[in-house]
C-alpha cells in the first residue's frame, strides 16, 4: 500500500499544498498572496491537489504541516486545517520547521552555510544556520539585525534565503559585511520541500500530539 501524506505550508504569504506519495511529490498547488488569502484558498488548494493526485481524503495516511516560525494568522489557519483532517480521519500529524523547509533545497550544494531569513517586521528576522549537509548549527530564533550579525561567518560562502533577504542584504552592506561570497534568494517555504522529510518521520513514527500541538510562533502577534 502506497503511503500518501498531505502537506500544508502557510507560515508566509505562500499558501502551499502538496500530496506526497512514498516520499515523492505527487501533486501540488500554491499561490503567493500579498494580502494573505489563506483562509479562502487553503481548502480549495487541498481539493485541487487531491484531484491532481487522483486521491480522496480517505486515501491520506497523515498530514504534515509547516510549524513555523512565521505569520501568526497563517500558522493558525494551516494547523487548524491539519488538525481537522487528522481528527476527522484518525490519522497522525507530522510537523516540519518552516526554516528547514526554506533551507533544504540548497543542502549539499556549493554553500558552506545556508541561512534562512523570514521577515519578523522592522529590523527583526526569524533565522537559523545550517551547514551544507543540513545540520542545524544555530537554533531557530528571532534575531534583531545588528552590527555583529553573522560576523563569525564573514568571508564564508553563504546563502541567505527567505522573504527577508532584501532587508538583510541592505543591512549587511551598511555594516560593511563582506558580501563577496554571499548569495541572496528571495523565497517562501514550499510544501513540496517537506515531502521527503515527512515521509521519513512517518516511517519512524515521529508524530505530534494532535490535541495539544501548537505552532512554533516565537512571537505572539498577528
Amino acid at each position: 500500500m502506497a503511503i500518501n501524506i498531505l502537506h500544508l505550508e502557510t507560515s508566509s504569504k505562500n499558501c502551499s499544498v502538496t500530496i506526497g506519495t512514498e516520499g515523492e511529490i505527487n501533486s501540488y498547488c500554491e499561490e503567493v498572496s500579498q494580502d494573505f488569502k489563506h483562509s479562502e484558498n487553503l481548502h480549495l488548494f487541498i481539493e485541487w491537489a487531491l484531484e491532481g493526485a487522483e486521491l480522496t481524503l480517505s486515501d491520506i495516511h497523515a498530514v504534515a504541516v509547516g510549524k513555523g516560525p512565521g505569520s501568526y494568522t497563517g500558522l493558525r489557519i494551516g494547523l487548524a486545517a491539519a488538525k481537522g483532517f487528522c481528527f476527522g480521519n484518525d490519522i497522525p500529524l507530522i510537523s516540519v520547521n518552516s526554516l528547514y523547509i526554506l533551507a533544504s533545497p540548497y543542502f549539499n550544494a556549493e554553500y558552506d552555510f545556508i541561512i534562512p531569513v523570514m521577515d519578523a517586521r522592522r529590523m527583526e528576522v526569524y533565522t537559523s544556520v545550517f551547514d551544507k549537509k543540513g545540520k542545524p548549527l544555530v537554533e531557530t530564533h528571532a534575531h534583531v539585525l545588528h552590527e555583529k550579525s553573522f560576523e563569525d561567518l564573514n568571508n564564508k560562502k553563504i546563502l541567505f534565503v527567505g522573504d527577508a533577504v532584501e532587508k538583510t542584504e541592505i543591512f549587511l552592506k551598511e555594516i560593511s559585511f563582506d558580501l563577496e561570497n554571499a548569495s541572496f534568494i528571495h523565497a517562501y517555504p514550499q510544501s513540496k520541500n517537506m515531502v521527503n522529510l515527512s515521509y521519513k518521520k512517518f516511517q519512524e513514527g515521529i508524530f505530534e500530539d494532535v490535541a495539544y500541538f501548537d505552532p512554533f510562533y516565537l512571537k505572539d502577534w498577528k
